[in-house]
């Protein structure tokens, strides 16, 4: 074979595949070819699977990087709600401080308001023992003795330089006598010595009511004490009394019962 026919047999190899694989089946290649054609095949695939895994674990990252700002963010949460949950017991202890601090103050109220109490007890038992005194070394009706007790309950209520009295005045043509008035403030009220029954103990009250209504009408303004003074009543009368001085508003002092309240 000469040298021209081998260099087109070599070109011919080169460039026809077909030949080519002819030529190399009837050499015994054939098997080898299909294997590597196989083999091409398989890598093809291996690769495919390949970039499929890559795009896989590349969206896995994805995921693995928004779970942890996810993850950050739940943590900046969690560090917010433990500031918040400190300054909540910062708050709580401030208050519980408070608390404390005014239940002493209360307790020191207390106290001044107990001090007071019996401050006021004792004046109260001094200023009774001087109008007993007073009465006895004067001889004081019970009507005098009943306007200077009113004076005092005035002046324990915050009114001073107040001044008790009897009171003429001229309504509808006839003169009505007003056993206790006090222009300022208005006080009205009715000096009895002895009421024995329930319905001695009817008119003295009706009597006052009248009077206050006069007073109401001439001085054009509400009495800020209406008084029943009574020396001595039955057991009957007096609990006539109490239910109508309840009712009407009245200030009602007995005197058998000098010590009470008011």
């Amino acid at each position: 074979m000469s040298i021209e026919e081998k260099r087109k047999i070599l070109e011919t190899l080169e460039k026809d595949v077909e030949f080519r694989y002819a030529l190399m089946g009837l050499l015994g290649y054939r098997e080898l070819l299909d294997r590597f054609s196989r083999l091409e095949e398989e890598q093809r695939k291996l690769w495919e699977n390949q970039n499929r895994l890559w795009e896989n674990q590349n969206r896995l990252w994805e995921e693995v990087r928004a779970l942890r700002e996810g993850q950050n963010k739940l943590w900046e949460e969690v560090k917010s709600l433990r500031e918040e949950t400190k300054k909540l017991w910062e708050n709580q202890n401030r208050l519980w401080e408070e608390v404390k601090a005014l239940r002493e103050s209360q307790n020191k109220l207390w106290e001044e308001v107990r001090n007071l109490k019996v401050s006021h007890e004792r004046l109260e038992k001094y200023v009774r023992s001087g109008f007993r005194e007073l009465r006895r070394a004067l001889g004081s009706t019970f009507e005098d003795y009943t306007a200077a007790f009113v004076e005092v309950m005035l002046e324990d209520r915050g009114f001073k330089d107040v001044s008790v009295g009897r009171k003429f005045l001229v309504y509808g043509g006839e003169v009505l006598e007003i056993n206790l008035f006090c222009e300022k403030p208005l006080v009205v009220g009715e000096v009895t010595l002895k009421i024995e029954d329930v319905r001695g103990a009817e008119e003295e009250v009706m009597k006052l009511l009248k009077r206050v209504e006069v007073v109401k009408e001439v001085y054009k303004a509400e009495p800020v004490m209406k008084v029943l003074a009574v020396g001595r009543a039955s057991v009957e009368a007096s609990k006539v009394l109490r239910e109508l001085a309840d009712k009407y508003g009245i200030k009602l002092l007995i005197g058998s019962e000098i010590d009470w309240e008011y």
